[in-house]
């Protein structure tokens, strides 16, 4: 059905790109940069991109580099797969400035441009689909008040400072504090590129440079995982609370040594990635963001059957 839906806007679209008439659904080829590869979160996604595409009978690739401090990789990967003339492209941008210029090229010659996970500066994209981080980050924030007594001393652990979602969830975690927890004071926030060794190192140094600390807050998977490692190196008992999923923060929260973590849908914003596309080949109007949702999810819920739908190992 879809087969003969997009025909006339896939050859439309493949006019404008450089020439050849496109006359197969399976044809109509969406790349998705993603951040990275190596954590289980992208893994999910990219299962999610998969699934949909399947169902609208596409074709995709998925992939980012090999860590998500690689902004200038990335950047080539985008480069590349615009270099291909794809019908339609997926971006998670690492720096939500970086990509414009190509994002500009892509809008000139008519290639619809969703985000996912992480948006742009720019309104290029037609749609985002990604979790609401700053609501998701004040709940972690909530989550560690009540942990630590409502009041003391907390450090966090981002993954980047350039990503919306490294921005989002550090300022959502911040401005929920200030806002609501007066009497919990931040005494650093520490950028470890998503690398859990790295992100291990800075919990340590973190945790021996403030006698005091109550808790750490890991603001996605290889920050929570590697703040874990650090806690535990440094045999501190104190509050930990992650972000994402991931079979290691699963394991530490049945373990005691992570409180919880906010987990996000990324089978969910996958899928959206691909519908989304395919709508707007279809000549359909997208909103300007779609809120994926997010989960609360401790030792005590995990087994939740809403919740254990979105944990992915």
């Amino acid at each position: 059905m879809l087969k003969r839906r997009l025909i006339g806007v896939v050859v439309g679209v493949g006019a404008l790109i450089g020439g050849a008439s496109v006359t197969y659904a399976q044809d109509t080829y969406i790349p998705l940069i993603s951040k990275g590869f190596q954590h289980q979160f992208w893994q999910a996604v990219k299962s999610g991109a998969e699934q949909s595409a399947k169902e609208h009978n596409v074709r995709i690739t998925f992939e980012g580099p090999e860590t998500e401090a690689m902004v200038d990789k990335q950047i080539d990967m985008l480069s590349a797969a615009l270099a291909k003339k794809p019908q339609a492209l997926g971006i998670a941008a690492l720096d939500s400035k970086a990509a414009i210029p190509l994002l500009k090229r892509a809008q000139a010659a008519k290639i619809p441009v969703i985000a996912f996970d992480s948006g742009v500066d720019s309104d290029i994209p037609l749609t985002t689909c990604a979790t609401d981080n700053l609501a998701a980050a004040a709940l972690a924030a909530d989550k560690m008040a009540e942990a630590i007594g409502n009041a003391g001393e907390v450090g966090l652990v981002v993954h980047d400072q350039t990503s919306r979602t490294g921005i989002d969830r550090r300022d959502g975690f911040l401005n929920e504090m200030k806002a609501k927890h007066p009497n919990i004071k931040i005494v650093s926030v520490q950028y470890g590129g998503g690398d859990h060794l790295k992100s291990a190192e800075i919990a340590k140094t973190m945790i021996q440079a403030n006698p005091n600390l109550k808790g750490i807050f890991g603001a996605n998977e290889g920050s929570a995982e590697g703040a874990a490692i650090g806690v535990k190196e440094s045999g501190k008992k104190l509050v930990l609370i992650g972000y994402d999923s991931g079979k290691e923060q699963k394991d530490d929260i049945n373990s005691g040594l992570m409180a919880g973590a906010i987990t996000q849908n990324p089978v969910g914003i996958g899928k959206c990635v691909v519908d989304s596309a395919v709508k707007a080949l279809k000549g359909e109007k997208l909103p300007t963001k779609v809120d994926t949702g997010f989960y609360w999810y401790d030792k005590s819920n995990m087994s939740d059957p809403k919740i254990a739908a979105v944990l992915y190992d």
